[in-house]
């Protein structure tokens, strides 16, 4: 059976460096054997089908064939169109009355816990919010994520240690649940 599923890579093509160009990931994922490779932005979004392997077997047979490819390794999270779904149906925030600027989510590659949030102060940083989901993290950051220093606090390495972790704002959010509903 064929499943469609979004592929999240993480830290690629920002600030010049860890150039993965969209048209070569494409050409890489269809050679792994995936049909109706699709990618969105540039910023590491890729859609694609398979009939073999789950989430996590998929992750890191693209990780492993990127780094072979490019020469560097790159974090990758893989889910599919039902997780997605659920993430966007699921979301703690009322996302239609939001600008997609102001909701983000991170997935992660495993479940969290919320004790590994227990150290944030969070009405400290009111309005802003975060709330946990199913391997998920929902950010409410009225200003913006690049001003947000709550993001800044949830981005840290001991917070989100030996965890895959990659945001996405709302409008990719959306368009990943389309992508890999079609």
């Amino acid at each position: 059976m064929t499943t469609t599923y979004a592929a999240l890579l993480r830290g690629i093509n920002v600030g010049g460096s860890r150039k993965v160009p969209m048209a070569e990931l494409r050409t890489l994922m269809t050679r792994l054997g995936h049909d109706g490779v699709r990618t969105h932005l540039q910023s590491g979004q890729a859609v694609f089908a398979a009939d073999h392997g789950g989430e996590e077997s998929l992750a890191a047979e693209l990780a492993s064939a990127i780094e072979k490819h490019f020469g560097f390794a790159v974090d990758v999270i893989v889910r599919d169109h039902a997780y997605l779904k659920a993430i966007a149906d699921n979301c703690p925030f009322p996302a239609a009355e939001l600008e997609p600027k102001q909701l983000h989510v991170t997935y992660f590659s495993a479940p969290v816990e919320a004790e590994r949030f227990a150290e944030i102060d969070r009405d400290a940083h009111l309005p802003e919010e975060f709330r946990l989901g199913d391997r998920a993290l929902y950010l409410y950051a009225p200003n913006g994520l690049g001003r947000s220093k709550l993001a800044e606090i949830l981005s840290r390495p001991r917070i989100n240690k030996g965890l895959i972790a990659t945001s996405r704002n709302w409008n990719t959010v959306v368009k990943l649940v389309e992508m890999t509903g079609a």
